[in-house]
């Protein structure tokens, strides 16, 4: 995890529950830039780890956590994992000060965020709904990009907290609006892999040096972030950096649904998801999102230069 220049502000009580590969630096960048914060996770011995590392306290249960929070922040996995730390006795609902802002940055779906916004108004408090991007790099340096749907008087407390983790933190709307743009970001990654992953293929059966033609394209109008970031390590068949095949299913999964609800039809996202389905098959669901090359065969590579 990286230092980095944080902005000036007013120090707040933050709760962080879920210290996975995002949540751990993210909290840890809340406690850098001076906030009180306590966290949770289910693994102990994880939170633990981060007290000794960054400081802070720990709880043992969420509601413990959130007790006396101005910004409570869930960075979990799916729907069913937000309403096992939100409901209950146990939950941060139980506990959460008047006025406090539930800030929640686990990608899940637009009808969960609209069912904790009215929740959270029916017991007086504020609801963010606010996934992030960027991948593990981003949680690290603390340059995440930040979609939240939600109230203007919940964005406008807990944005300059969250703005510890983040480089941009964007107010796109009412409740749900944050986990729809999320949406749309993976519709756009999910299409993209694909063709780099074709293309990158197509040179190298073609018997180009690729790595020499990627610097040369991405420059123009084919340069995209995965191309600059991962495409020589496509080339190279090397899937350690971050954001995992499991995830993007569920996150495909997640826009796939709301497609069905919205009228709207995805059918290259459909196929891609089918694909990622193949790397899982293959038991390659802990690998990064760029595996997706892995589906093509990899010939020999050729020897490059003149002929003879």
């Amino acid at each position: 995890m990286k230092d980095r220049n944080y902005e000036s502000v007013t120090p707040r009580r933050a709760a962080f529950i879920g210290l996975g590969v995002m949540g751990y630096p993210m909290a840890g960048h809340l406690r850098r830039a001076g906030h009180i914060v306590t966290v949770y996770n289910r693994t102990a011995s994880k939170a633990r780890r981060w007290v000794q590392e960054f400081g802070g306290q720990m709880a043992a249960t969420p509601a413990e956590a959130a007790a006396g929070a101005d910004v409570v922040f869930l960075c979990v996995g799916n729907d069913d994992d937000v309403r096992s730390v939100v409901y209950g006795d146990d939950g941060v609902f139980a506990s959460m000060k008047q006025g406090a802002v539930l800030w929640d940055d686990t990608t899940d779906s637009a009808l969960l965020a609209r069912e904790l916004s009215a929740e959270a108004t029916k017991r007086g408090l504020l609801f963010v709904d606010a996934p992030v991007s960027g991948g593990e790099s981003g949680a690290q340096q603390g340059t995440l990009t930040v979609m939240c749907g939600g109230s203007d008087e919940a964005f406008e407390k807990g944005e300059p907290v969250a703005r510890a983790f983040a480089c941009a933190v964007t107010h796109l709307g009412r409740a749900g609006s944050g986990q729809l743009a999320k949406m749309v970001n993976q519709i756009c990654i999910a299409g993209v892999v694909q063709g780099l992953s074709e293309a990158l293929a197509f040179g190298e059966n073609a018997g180009l040096d690729m790595e020499k033609v990627l610097p040369v394209i991405e420059r123009g109008a084919a340069g995209s972030w995965q191309m600059s970031a991962r495409g020589k390590t496509m080339l190279e068949r090397r899937f350690d950096f971050g954001f995992a095949v499991d995830w993007m299913r569920k996150d495909l999964g997640i826009a796939l649904q709301e497609a069905r609800r919205n009228g709207s039809t995805l059918p290259l996202t459909a196929l891609v998801d089918q694909f990622y389905g193949d790397i899982q098959k293959a038991g390659g669901g802990r690998l990064d999102t760029s595996s997706l090359i892995a589906r093509f065969p990899q010939k020999p590579r050729a020897r490059h230069g003149s002929e003879s």
